[in-house]
């Protein structure tokens, strides 16, 4: 089992994003608060509803992508709003233009550890989808993709990296921004 990449991904991030606040760089880490984050016009009632009562959630998951991401395109609790394992958030910036960068982060909700995956991907077919995969306590991701194509998201979540059961297989379609 290989959680390198999603490690070092995430080490990595916290330290450019840690560099950033420091540099006071035009790229300077989020620190949205919920009241700062919106909810895009793609976002069911459900969803709406359940990110107006998880402020918390909503600032942390923003955070992690970066500052630009201030748009909520997708809240799903998987595999059920019954029976959440798992949160999966897609963002976008400025309202979730068509011009704007998708990020994404799948938000493990077991309280334990879990292989995950989270893949987000443009419908470009010379544009590599953004991956981050293996055994994680908190989140996969995030992953970020370039505007345009209205591509997909996919989370999975097994209980190992060698079991056969998913205990969550989503794809949604038309999650990045189009353009």
């Amino acid at each position: 089992m290989n959680t390198a990449p999603g490690s070092l991904r995430r080490t990595t991030t916290a330290f450019l994003m840690a560099v950033a606040l420091l540099t006071a760089s035009p790229f300077m880490a989020s620190s949205h608060a919920a009241s700062d984050i919106n909810i895009g016009p793609g976002v069911d009632a459900e969803a709406a509803a359940f990110v107006k009562t998880h402020p918390k959630e909503v600032a942390t998951m923003a955070n992690l992508c970066g500052a630009e991401y201030d748009t909520i395109a997708l809240a799903l609790r998987l595999p059920t709003d019954a029976s959440r394992l798992g949160t999966l958030w897609v963002y976008g910036g400025n309202g979730a233009g068509s011009n704007q960068n998708t990020c994404s982060v799948f938000d493990n909700n077991t309280g334990t550890s879990k292989w995950m995956k989270l893949q987000l991907c443009d419908n470009y077919t010379n544009t590599p989808c953004d991956v981050d995969q293996g055994t994680f306590s908190q989140y996969a991701g995030p992953v970020w993709q370039k505007p345009g194509g209205c591509g997909t998201v996919t989370a999975l979540m097994k209980a190992s990296s060698s079991s056969s059961t998913y205990l969550i297989n989503r794809v949604a379609d038309n999650v990045t921004n189009c353009n």
